[in-house]
């Protein structure tokens, strides 16, 4: 397939990338509730937040699979990372509030976001945009 990187790799991580920011995005507008309970308080609009985002999530995971608007989206992608990131400090800080889950798995959700740059980081580069005749 052209529009994939020529490295299998990069393939796979291409495609989970794609189907993992495509599918939180589309949760944001499926199950906001939760993602409207992690937002820190001192937020404004948390609803409003929770949608801008969850359309970002989604055009990020579809612009990473087209070889043109790639490392746009890729970008957009980290950028979003980073902007979501104090919601998961906020859950970390704030166990209590979310009973659902153990406070590892809370303090787990912070590297773990580096472990998502680094996948979208490593979808976006250059020679993952390249295309193959094969």
């Amino acid at each position: 397939m052209a529009w994939l990187p020529a490295s299998i790799p990069q393939r796979i991580v291409l495609v989970l990338v794609a189907l993992q920011f495509t599918y939180v995005g589309v949760s944001h507008f499926t199950n906001p509730d939760f993602f409207v309970a992690i937002m820190p308080p001192c937020l404004p609009a948390h609803l409003e937040l929770v949608y801008l985002s969850g359309v970002f999530e989604v055009l990020g995971g579809v612009g990473v699979l087209v070889p043109m608007t790639r490392r746009f989206a890729g970008w957009g992608l980290l950028a979003l990372l980073v902007a979501v990131y104090p919601a998961n400090i906020h859950m970390a800080m704030n166990p209590e509030q979310f009973p659902d889950m153990s406070p590892g798995a809370l303090y787990a959700r912070l590297p773990i976001q580096f472990v998502f740059a680094a996948l979208v980081w490593y979808a976006m580069r250059p020679d993952a945009s390249r295309v193959t005749d094969s």
